[in-house]
C-alpha cells in the first residue's frame, strides 16, 4: 500500500478556529507526527514525502504543513512562532483525536517539537529532532549562519539565483541541487502570498515585543524530560553542528547521532540511515 502513496491520495484538510490546515496522513498503528523545516517554498511533502512510505509501514503518520507554510493558513501570531506553532499543532492533534504521539522534527519543526515537549509534555512521548533550532547557540560559528544569511537574502530579493545559493547550503552532496529541485522550490516560494507569509513567520521569530515574554528553549534545557534523539549533519551550514553540544549536555534523556558528509537535509541526503536510526529509537523499549 505505502509504495502507492502520493501527494493527492494522502492529502487532507482540517479547519480549526477558522484556520485551514493542510496535512498528509497515511498508515496505521501508533501515531507519528512529522514536522518540516522553515525554508522558502517548503511544505511537509517537500521535506518528508520520500520518507512517508517507510514510516507509514509502521505508524499512523500525520504530516502537516506548519502554520503559514504550504497549504496551511497563517493565524495571528501572538507569541514567538515556534511556541505558537507548537500550540496550533497540539490543536490539530486534538482535531484528529490524537492525545500523545512520537514526533520527528526537522530544523524549525524540531524547535516546535521541543516547544511541545517543554510546554505540553503530555503530548510528546519521545522525539527525534534533526538540525533543530532553538535548543542551542552557536559556539564556534558566526551568527547568523551562512545558510540563514542566504535565506534572508532570498527573502529580501527573491531571484532564482539566490534560491540556488540557498539550496546549496542545505546539502553536502551538491549533485542533489538539480534544476528540477531549484525550479520547484522557487515556484513554491514565489507563489501568490507565500513570501509575505514566510516573512511574517520569521518576523514573529525575532520580534522584540514577542520575545519579551518568551523564555528561549536553550535556557531551560534541563526541564525537557522527553526521551530525545538528536540528529545532526556534520557539514550543516544552516544550523552548524557545534550547536548540538549544549542540548546534548543539558537535556536529561538525550542521545546524539552525527552523520558525516551530510548537510541540513538529513532525511534526504542520508535517507536510509535516517529512517533506520529514527525507527529504532521511536520503537525501542525504554522500560
Amino acid at each position: 500500500m505505502s509504495s502507492a502513496l502520493t501527494y493527492e491520495n494522502t492529502r487532507a484538510t482540517a479547519t480549526i478556529d477558522g484556520v485551514e490546515f493542510l496535512y498528509h496522513e497515511a498508515g496505521s498503528g501508533p501515531p507519528l507526527l512529522l514536522l518540516h523545516g522553515s525554508g522558502p517554498g517548503v511544505t511537509a511533502w517537500s521535506n518528508f514525502g520520500e520518507n512517508l512510505p517507510f514510516f507509514a509501514e509502521h505508524f499512523r503518520v500525520v504530516m502537516p504543513d506548519l502554520p503559514g507554510f504550504g497549504g496551511t493558513q497563517l493565524p495571528e501570531l501572538k507569541e514567538v512562532y515556534t511556541l505558537s506553532g507548537a500550540r496550533w499543532i497540539a490543536r490539530l492533534l486534538d482535531e484528529l483525536g490524537i492525545g500523545s504521539t512520537v514526533v520527528i522534527g526537522n530544523s524549525m519543526g524540531g524547535a516546535i517539537a521541543a516547544e511541545m515537549a517543554a510546554h505540553l509534555p503530555e503530548r510528546v512521548e519521545r522525539m527525534a529532532i534533526m538540525g533543530s533550532g532553538g535548543l542551542s547557540l552557536s559556539l564556534f560559528q558566526t551568527e547568523p549562519s551562512e545558510g540563514f544569511q542566504r535565506l534572508f537574502a532570498f527573502l529580501q530579493d527573491p531571484t532564482r539565483e539566490r534560491m540556488v545559493e540557498w539550496v546549496t547550503t542545505m546539502v553536502h552532496d551538491q549533485a542533489l541541487v538539480t534544476d528540477e529541485l531549484v525550479d520547484r522550490r522557487f515556484a513554491n516560494a514565489t507563489a501568490d502570498g507565500v513570501l509575505d507569509r514566510t516573512r511574517a513567520v520569521f518576523g514573529a521569530m525575532f520580534n522584540p515585543a514577542l520575545r519579551e515574554d518568551y523564555t528561549p528553549l536553550w535556557t531551560h534545557l534541563e526541564t525537557i524530560t522527553t526521551p530525545t534523539l538528536m540528529l545532526w549533519g556534520r557539514e550543516d551550514r544552516m544550523l552548524p553542528y557545534d550547536q548540538a553540544h549544549l542540548a546534548n549536555r543539558w537535556v536529561p534523556n538525550i542521545e546524539l547521532h552525527t552523520f558525516s558528509r551530510c548537510g541540513h537535509w538529513i532525511q534526504i541526503e542520508k535517507k536510509r540511515e535516517f529512517e533506520r536510526v529514527t525507527h529504532e529509537f521511536l520503537t525501542r523499549d525504554l522500560s
